[in-house]
């Protein structure tokens, strides 16, 4: 159980059986036997004011005795601003949901509701309001401070969810088969220098890292774009760092490197193998050139290419992601990305308690951009559409005149 909440439900069970002093005692006691913030934590977990609090810890402090007995009466001391003030916790709600309590014309409708300004509109009512007040009253009120969560995901293809079933039917069975079925995707696009890396990591106290007070790159500063390969059906990853440019032509080699480097010993005599992508970027199921570079790859190889796309806005679930990405980024937490040879060292030794190994590659050629595909070209790729949504979900074979 996380300390505050072993420290609140202790209070919570203890404080009624005390009167007021000797409750202001107890929590104080509690307050000075935490390290730093101790005041703020026991204010939070039993409500009881910081003022009153510290008054105690002065009282421990300084051996402070009453009169055996005395304590104020039941209902003493200052009430609270809300008790005075009819309609104030109301006035508050609607300036705070206005959406939701049916008053579009808030002053604050399309302000930061910081407690201060809240205190501010409120006052013109009710005269000085603290911003103190106002924070107690809207944790009285059940509200807390909170940031946006990722939910929505605009507007969804109605076959997404048959699409997904789709799949994993696909990659399931593909498995059970014992053929390779490989996840890909780009990662987000990285700038080389001394750039702050989001996250944090263990340092000297006092000592850390110095980046640049900016991170507005001319075209000029180096960019490295990490394309990862998740292998499902092994905890193994592969990542080919590009230097040039993000395109169909890049992605095709990165999956002929993961196939030289991992997949062809992996799965021996294997005849087929199965990707899983996102449907756009630059394994997007709409480019005619990942098509073309899929092609090529299938003739050198002698593979059947299977591909199953994700709907479109569903990228999130790919589970390159999940299960390659998230651990690199959270390898390289708050270490500035300096040089290539720093992204490729930092990757190579991303690991996990359930033993994922990465290999990482520096891949220096350059790769053209604005590539164009004729109608004649498309039509030599030997493409077989699935019966369910065959823009998505596809095999492409060897040439005829390759086999």
């Amino acid at each position: 159980m996380p300390m505050e909440s072993r420290i609140s439900a202790k209070l919570t069970g203890l404080l009624p059986h005390l009167d007021e002093r000797a409750r202001r005692m107890v929590v104080a006691a509690e307050a000075m036997a935490l390290p730093r913030g101790g005041v703020s934590l026991v204010h939070r977990c039993c409500g009881m004011s910081r003022v009153t609090i510290l008054k105690g810890i002065r009282e421990l402090r300084q051996g402070v005795r009453l009169p055996e007995g005395r304590q104020r009466r039941p209902g003493g001391g200052r009430k609270r601003f809300a008790e005075h003030h009819a309609g104030f916790a109301q006035a508050l709600d609607r300036l705070v949901e206005p959406d939701v309590r049916g008053d579009p014309e808030s002053p604050l409708r399309w302000t930061c509701k910081s407690t201060r300004k809240l205190g501010a509109e409120l006052g013109k009512a009710y005269g000085s309001v603290s911003h103190e007040t106002v924070a107690q009253a809207l944790r009285e009120a059940n509200y807390s401070l909170q940031g946006n969560r990722k939910t929505r995901e605009g507007n969804q293809h109605e076959d997404r969810d048959a699409q997904f079933r789709h799949i994993n039917a696909t990659v399931t069975a593909e498995l059970r088969r014992g053929r390779p079925v490989i996840s890909v995707d780009t990662k987000k696009k990285e700038l080389i220098g001394h750039y702050e890396n989001k996250g944090k990591q263990w340092l000297a106290k006092g000592r850390p890292r110095h980046v640049n007070g900016h991170d507005f790159p001319g075209p000029k500063v180096p960019r490295a774009y990490p394309y990862g390969i998740d292998d499902l059906g092994r905890n193994k990853g592969f990542v080919n760092v590009g230097t040039d440019h993000d395109t169909a032509t890049f992605a095709v080699a990165s999956i002929r490197g993961w196939w030289r480097a991992q997949g062809r010993r992996l799965y021996p005599g294997t005849r087929r193998m199965t990707i899983t992508a996102d449907g756009g970027g630059s394994n997007g199921y709409r480019l005619r050139l990942w098509k073309i570079e899929l092609q090529r790859l299938a003739d050198q190889t002698g593979l059947e290419i299977a591909v199953c796309h994700f709907p479109p806005g569903t990228s999130k679930w790919n589970k390159v992601e999940h299960r390659l990405f998230s651990f690199i980024s959270s390898n390289w937490r708050g270490e500035p990305l300096a040089d290539y040879q720093t992204i490729v060292s930092l990757i190579t030794r991303t690991t996990t308690a359930q033993g994922l190994t990465v290999q990482c590659r520096l891949d220096r050629r350059r790769y053209a951009v604005g590539k164009r595909v004729s109608d004649d070209e498309l039509a030599a790729v030997n493409i077989v559409p699935c019966d369910f949504h065959g823009e998505w979900n596809y095999t492409i074979r060897p040439s005829r005149q390759t086999r």
